[in-house]
């Protein structure tokens, strides 16, 4: 199970990250979001892959109205994911919102 402190330990380790209120919420950024706390135990990350982590774990991946027009956009709820995964989602979004080119980090 990944935790709030997992993503902001795993996120500022990335090249250039840095942590910042979005909405109320904590958020990490690269050169655009690459992270936020959407409510307690719920992270959004982007990804090219919305439809098919949510086709195969809707429980853990999932998204709300307000994300259909932002395409990259999913919801992890972070009780159902592993710390490896969440380094490799964070590495993603980490690339998509114009982070350094970096090798995958360690959970």
């Amino acid at each position: 199970m990944a935790t709030e402190a997992d993503v902001r330990r795993i996120a500022l380790a990335m090249p250039g990250v840095t942590e910042r209120l979005s909405w109320g919420q904590p958020a990490w950024f690269a050169r655009t979001l690459m992270a936020r706390i959407w409510e307690p135990g719920v992270l959004t990350v982007k990804t090219d892959e919305r439809e098919a982590l949510a086709g195969t774990e809707p429980e853990t991946f999932f998204w709300t109205p307000h994300h259909e027009r932002s395409p990259q956009l999913v919801l992890v709820r972070l009780a159902g994911i592993s710390g490896e995964l969440l380094a490799e989602l964070l590495q993603d979004s980490y690339r998509l919102a114009g982070g350094e080119h970096s090798s995958r980090m360690q959970p």
